[in-house]
Formats: C-alpha cells, structure tokens, sequence
C-alpha cells in the first residue's frame, strides 16, 4: 500500500502521516522485488492469478488517493521494472487537492489526463470513493453515492470496467461492505480488516520510505501473521495465507 511519491518524504512538516515515498527509495523498492523474482501488478491481476491457483509470484501494488504525483514520479518507475498498480482514484476530487488531511500538506490530485495516462500505461484505476468519506459513518445516501456513483463516475471516465474498490482510510464494517458488493464491484481492499477478511475487505501492508530491504522482508514474511486468514464470506479461495497468529509490530529501526 503506497500514497504518494515525492522528493521530500523524511521532511515531518512535508509527510505528517508518512505517505510518502521519495522516488529513490521507490525505485530500491521495486529493484528489491524484481531482484528476487517477485512482479509488482494490479489488483485485479493478482486475484485472477490467485483464483486459478497461481499468482505465487506477484505482489498486489496500490497507489490510494490517486496523488497526481503518480503519473510524474511512480508511473516511469514502475515501467522501468516491468510492474503495474492499482490507483484508487477520487473522482469527486479530480484536478483538487487532499482537503480531508486537516494536518496537509496539500498534494494535487489526478485529473482526468492524469488517469487517462496512467491507464494508457498498463495500469489499473479503482475507486477510492468520490470525497474520501470514512464508509463506516456514512449515512445511506452518502454510502450509496461513494461507492456505486464513483464507480459510475470512473467508468464513463476510462470507457473501461472498474473491478475494485478501496476504503477510505482503510476502515470498513458489514455495512460498508455490503454497499460495495452491491455497487457491482469485484474486490475491496482495507488495511486490517480483522474477521471481515475476504475479497471485498483485503488486507494490505503499508509500505513507506523508511522501508529497506530488510524491512520490506520482515514485512512480507510476517503479512500472512499479522492479518487474519479469510473465513466463510466472498473472499474465501482469494488469499491463500497461513493460519494467523497474534499481530507482531515490524521493527521501527532502520535496517541496514
């Protein structure tokens, strides 16, 4: 789970919620993966793969909010090592700014060109709602219109299906799940979304500037015992993780 991609990401004043990735350390990110035989793709990809058994290869990439940034500093990276990603975009929000962080900074958001470019590239464009609404304390209304008019939104936009959703602030309950199956979409990702684990609430790791290649090892090995396994719900067949033990925090030194 990526944000945005700028040139000053150790800069508190700049990252005050550690989004961001400088472009460097992105690009020693991606070399880690290709370097061990790993392929950076989209969601969507992944969970085919998945589903037809295979896949054991890939790593699901996602870019939320859709930063403008993306097509600048991301989108030449990722073809230069072979990868794609999923962008969750904000159709509500395009040409703006990320007016739902009260600490800031401001960061552009993708326009119309800017998704239209990135999808020209290879990459996939889900939704991450129309405002950046916080799923879990929406009224009826607002849920419906965050999750199936973005989509409609998005669809017109690319003349093209949009297969995932991804929750705002990673939050979801049954509520918020239900709208987004209903809406018509394939998959929803979260960040821990505990016994709601499944296709429509996938579990991700955050992945930030700090992270080294050590990091990013404890990361990917300590993944399947930090989120639950998938139960009985949509997703089951969708992760195939080891039975999950209690959440162990990654080390915060920087690895060398």
């Amino acid at each position: 789970m990526y944000h945005s991609v700028g040139a000053r990401a150790d800069a508190r004043e700049d990252d005050p919620y550690g989004i961001t990735v400088t472009p460097r350390r992105l690009e020693r990110q991606l070399r880690w993966l290709r370097a061990r035989g790993l392929l950076g793709v989209g969601m969507a990809q992944l969970l085919r793969a998945r589903a037809a058994g295979g896949g054991t290869r890939l790593v699901g990439l996602t870019f939320d909010d859709g930063y403008a940034d993306f097509t600048e500093e991301a989108l030449p990276l990722l073809r230069r090592y072979d990868c794609t990603a999923t962008v969750f975009a904000l159709p509500g929000r395009l040409g703006g700014a990320n007016d739902w962080d009260p600490l800031g900074p401001r960061r552009p958001l993708l326009d119309e060109d800017g998704i239209r470019r990135a999808l020209s590239w290879g990459m996939e464009i889900g939704s991450h709602g129309l405002l950046h609404t916080d799923l879990t304390t929406a009224d009826d209304d607002t849920l419906r219109r965050e999750t199936k008019e973005s989509r409609a939104l998005l669809r017109a936009l690319t003349g093209r299906d949009v297969p995932g959703f991804c929750y705002p602030y990673g939050r979801c309950d049954q509520r918020a799940l239900d709208a987004v199956r209903a809406a018509g979409y394939g998959y929803a990702c979260a960040i821990d979304p505990g016994p709601l684990t499944g296709r429509y609430a996938l579990p991700r790791v955050h992945i930030g500037e700090r992270d080294t290649g050590w990091r990013l090892h404890l990361k990917r090995r300590l993944h399947r015992w930090r989120r639950r396994p998938p139960g009985d719900g949509p997703g089951t067949g969708f992760l195939t993780e080891a039975p999950s033990a209690r959440s162990r925090p990654v080390p915060e030194q920087e690895a060398r």
